[in-house]
């Protein structure tokens, strides 16, 4: 049964495809393929045996839910991609319209808001690894339809829901208790839900307010079958795109979502990062209940504010965007170029805002994933950054090809920093970002996807994370209106200076190499700061640009 749906699945993408004469010969070749593998009847034999067992074994953790099964989720999933790929093809690729005009732009967008309300309902059905899935398309502003991005954004804080009684149920399984003998109160309804988990508001037995994380019950067992399924998937989509290779997300999905679920090493990564950035004293990490916490239940201090995409919030508490902004792009690059520890989630439901003390502060959730970065691929991003920083063509080069792509270097380049080819070559700090670059971007991003594909199985597995935390980043910049002035640019621009310099000084053999290179290092972030200043008065908050200045913030790690 399986391999039935895989096939029906393959003859869309066929009939969609065909139309395209540069992919016929390795559709035939893989059409060829596919028909004498599942012809065998060994094949047949096992895969019926192996689905039986799988599917009661499924049944059996999902309390016979049948809906939640994996074969029942692989068909959704297979289903889904059958249905988006005919509406595709009899709406838009069956209607002839000349591709520059107008009525054909409108019929695109047609489809790609169908085929994303499509995919919404998928991931809603299938949650688990699917709303990972979603969540990260509702951050790729600048690459993706405006119609997925916007449609799937809604995942960021409106997962769908475990009821309450299977809230209940893991506590007492975890806790081998009554969660009442824990809690004096729970409330039902959860403050936010995610992938993963939700969280809900409780009151401890001695009166503290506490956020209780608890993990989906049935997300575990499912998340091994949508791994396999997504395997099965990409592997399919390999076959019809000879050109996409999307091996490496099954690989990093297979490596990160085993930590992600285990929460008791959530804790720990919320206790090392608070440790870490302890000097920032506007950054909030929610204090850990260790008493009354597992793998699946974390219990954490309650701390409320705004999400960090949340504009109307943060005007209506009189928050500045651009101190949000720039404390956001300064503890991101502190983590990546600096400590080579990063929070790698940071959706803007995982990052709140608020106002305490007369400043902005910002508090950061969910710990579950992080990067660690190694001191080598950490300095030589560093050196990337910099090079895209002066337009340096020969440098950009030479640090893509020791991360792992040479000959797609300018294509890295665009990925890393979000800017075109041509304004990182006139001068990425000369060049104001603004909507002309935005379109421009995105009008030629889907002509590269091949490529794309290619950088992202290629490249050093450590950029993985730090292209989606980038992502992600630039998602919350654009929320804020403040990606014009590009703040966060310029924290990140000041630690790859540190981390670069630092790098020199451990190599010096002397007093006055040391000398040279930390009045190289100063110099160079003294006309940085003066850029700072500049680019404040060009946004009309020269006042705030030299307050930070004053304060010796730009200097400061």
């Amino acid at each position: 049964m399986i391999y039935i749906i895989l096939i029906n699945v393959y003859k869309i993408f066929i009939n969609i495809l065909t139309k395209d004469n540069t992919f016929n010969n390795s559709l035939e070749i893989s059409s060829t393929f596919i028909t004498m593998f599942m012809s065998k009847r060994l094949l047949k034999t096992a895969a019926l045996g192996v689905i039986g067992l799988g599917t009661l074994a499924s049944l059996r953790a999902n309390e016979y839910d049948f809906g939640s099964i994996g074969i029942v989720r692989l068909g959704r999933a297979a289903v889904t991609v059958f249905i988006i790929g005919r509406h595709y093809q009899n709406e838009l690729y069956a209607s002839k319209l000349n591709r520059n005009t107008s009525e054909y732009q409108d019929l695109k967008s047609k489809a790609h808001k169908y085929g994303a309300e499509k995919l919404l309902e998928l991931c809603c059905a299938n949650k688990g690894v699917y709303i990972k899935v979603g969540q990260h398309i509702g951050a790729l502003d600048y690459l993706l339809p405006p119609e997925y991005v916007n449609t799937m954004r809604v995942l960021h804080s409106s997962a769908p829901q475990s009821s309450f009684k299977d809230i209940i149920t893991v506590i007492k399984e975890d806790f081998k208790k009554d969660p009442y003998e824990i809690f004096e109160s729970i409330d039902p309804e959860p403050l936010g839900t995610a992938s993963l988990a939700q969280v809900h508001r409780a009151v401890l037995k001695d009166g503290n307010v506490v956020a209780v994380k608890i993990q989906h019950r049935a997300v575990k067992t499912n998340s091994y079958v949508d791994i396999k399924t997504m395997a099965v998937l990409v592997k399919l989509t390999s076959l019809v795109f000879p050109d996409f290779k999307f091996d490496w997300l099954v690989d990093e999905t297979k490596k990160n979502i085993p930590r992600e679920l285990d929460f008791t090493q959530e804790g720990k990564n919320a206790e090392k990062v608070q440790q870490i950035f302890s000097h920032y004293h506007w950054l909030k990490i929610p204090k850990i209940y260790w008493e009354i916490s597992s793998r699946r239940v974390l219990t954490m201090e309650f701390v409320e504010g705004g999400q960090v995409n949340d504009l109307k919030y943060i005007q209506n508490n009189n928050l500045n965007p651009y101190e949000v902004s720039s404390k956001l792009g300064r503890l991101y690059s502190h983590m990546i170029f600096i400590v080579g520890f990063v929070h790698s989630d940071p959706h803007p439901g995982n990052v709140l805002v608020r106002k305490q003390n007369n400043e902005t502060e910002i508090i950061l959730l969910d710990h579950g994933l992080y990067a660690n970065l190694s001191n080598e691929f950490r300095v030589e991003y560093s050196k990337l950054w910099l090079a895209i920083l002066d337009g340096d063509k020969s440098a950009m080069q030479m640090h893509c090809a020791k991360l792992g792509v040479a000959d797609l270097y300018g294509l890295l380049a665009c990925m890393v920093s979000g800017r075109s080819w041509n304004t990182i070559m006139a001068g990425v700090q000369r060049t104001k970002y603004d909507m002309q670059e935005k379109e421009e971007f995105q009008k030629e991003i889907p002509n590269l996807l091949p490529q794309i594909s290619d950088v992202l199985q290629r490249v050093n597995r450590q950029m993985l994370l730090i292209l989606k935390t980038n992502d992600l980043m630039r998602c919350i910049e654009y929320s804020l209106n403040t990606e014009s002035r590009k703040s966060g640019m310029m924290e990140m621009s000041k630690c790859c200076i540190h981390s670069v310099y630092e790098e020199k000084l451990k190599s010096c053999t002397n007093t006055w190499a040391r000398w040279k290179v930390s009045i190289a290092k100063q110099w160079i972030l003294f006309k940085l700061s003066l850029y700072y200043v500049y680019l404040g008065t060009l946004n009309f908050d020269i006042k705030e640009s030299l307050e930070s200045l004053m304060k010796n913030e730009f200097y400061a790690f």
